[in-house]
């Protein structure tokens, strides 16, 4: 089997590669007389305006080409590995690991621990920095790669080796001042965990990452989730009200301290923060262009601002349908209040709102993103779904119609037996799905 090179899994129409010939099954062997590592070489050495590629084709006759093109414009070739490298898997064994938390005989992907920063900037993921070399770190610089997402958890060292269960995690933080001090862009991500690094600890921690502002532009304080499957792992109690209560106290008074002194409030909480407490979701001024929206923080917010206005644009009638939308605990008051300004402007459309309870991971697990294809399926069956069911495509795997546990839309459709729309996270697709 042939393994030099990278594989070839596609190329785009009209694009440089097309032009040349290049096609799927084909070979990348060099750039300029260098082989590539990975993906990050491969999109440093393309920038230049002058490239001479080697390509061998499946029948193992190579190909030199040489390229005139615009500076940073693309080839257009996908490979068979996003990476151009395999998958670096995690050293860690964190004690709020949440694919340690999942139940046995799901697919084998799910179990995938990954650590690679690679990904921390193609797909945004937050990475430990235990499994990066002084190498990796190197790269980073030379190629100015920006923004790098890290999990921090703590700043105490001593703490954060035991939370991550590795004897290198405090020294690995020590990355974060090279990353610094080469100006390169950095988000934080602390996990709290109920009694471990909250309280003296969290304001620790936002203390000691103040120092890296500007370069790291946020940290978002999320809770950690916490499934019924913790058989043989460290016990982690759930947040309550006070709990949550407290924590805000924390992350407010640091957002004014640091506003004061850098105009920026660095330290964000999650959505679920809020709700937990029964507090109001902050405006959207305070979420400094929603830089961690993927993270759960002013996903609310930006969600009821786009759906108001939108909302405020249209003018309503008097169309009659009948929906049904469903979603976790966390997001369903803000759904059902969402739902009742529909109404006002469209009295004839009848809207269900359904809150699924995650029996799959335990009632604890609140987020709909987390919910599976046989809860929902078990809880709405039997009942009136009107015309067609809605589902957030959080819910769905990427750019694939199957949900956590492996079941398919086209599975839920059979058995609720009714129409299924997937809808964005955003308030303008989601008054379109209700009411057009």
């Amino acid at each position: 089997m042939n393994n030099k090179g990278h594989l070839i899994k596609s190329v785009a129409p009209e694009s440089i590669a097309e032009e040349l010939e290049i096609e799927a099954g084909d070979r990348l062997l060099q750039i300029n007389e260098k082989e590539i590592k990975d993906v990050f070489d491969y999109h440093y050495a393309v920038n230049d305006e002058y490239l001479v590629i080697l390509i061998q084709k499946p029948d193992g006759e190579e190909w030199e080409l040489e390229i005139e093109k615009e500076y940073e414009e693309d080839l257009g070739i996908e490979f068979e590995e996003g990476l151009m490298d395999s998958y670096r898997s995690c050293r860690n064994n964190c004690m709020f690991c949440f694919i340690d938390q999942m139940p046995p005989g799901m697919r084998e992907t799910l179990y995938f621990k990954d650590d690679d920063a690679r990904l921390s900037f193609l797909q945004g993921n937050y990475i430990t920095l235990t499994n990066m070399s002084e190498e990796d770190i190197d790269r980073i610089i030379f190629y100015k790669l920006s923004p790098i997402n890290i999990s921090i958890h703590t700043t105490n060292k001593e703490l954060r080796c035991r939370m991550l269960h590795n004897r290198f995690a405090g020294e690995a933080l020590d990355k974060i001042k090279r990353l610094y001090d080469a100006g390169i862009t950095m988000n934080g991500q602390i996990v709290l965990c109920k009694g471990v690094n909250d309280g003296e600890e969290l304001e620790r921690s936002i203390h000691d990452l103040a120092a890296y502002i500007p370069h790291m532009q946020s940290v978002s304080i999320v809770p950690v989730g916490i499934t019924k499957y913790r058989d043989n792992l460290i016990k982690l109690e759930k947040f309550e009200k006070e709990d949550a209560l407290n924590v805000l106290g924390i992350i407010h008074r640091w957002q004014d301290i640091l506003y004061k002194e850098y105009q920026t409030r660095f330290i964000h909480a999650s959505d679920e923060w809020y709700i937990t407490a029964g507090l109001p979701i902050p405006e959207a001024d305070s979420y400094e262009g929603y830089l961690q929206i993927e993270n759960g923080v002013g996903m609310v917010r930006s969600l009821v601002d786009e759906f108001k206005e939108y909302y405020e644009n249209i003018k309503g009638d008097n169309r009659t349908k009948s929906v049904t939308l469903a979603t976790g605990v966390l997001a369903a008051p803000i759904l059902k209040s969402l739902m009742e300004e529909i109404h006002i402007k469209y009295p004839n459309i009848r809207i269900t709102v359904y809150t699924i309870i995650n029996e799959f991971f335990g009632t604890d697990i609140t987020v709909a993103g987390l919910l599976t294809g046989q809860d929902i399926m078990n809880q709405l069956k039997g009942k009136e779904l009107g015309d067609y069911l809605i589902l957030p495509d959080v819910l769905l795997r990427d750019g694939e119609n199957v949900l956590l546990d492996d079941i398919t839309v086209d599975d839920m459709k059979n058995a609720l037996q009714t129409q299924i729309r997937i809808v964005q996270s955003d308030g303008k697709s989601l008054i379109n799905a209700v009411v057009n």
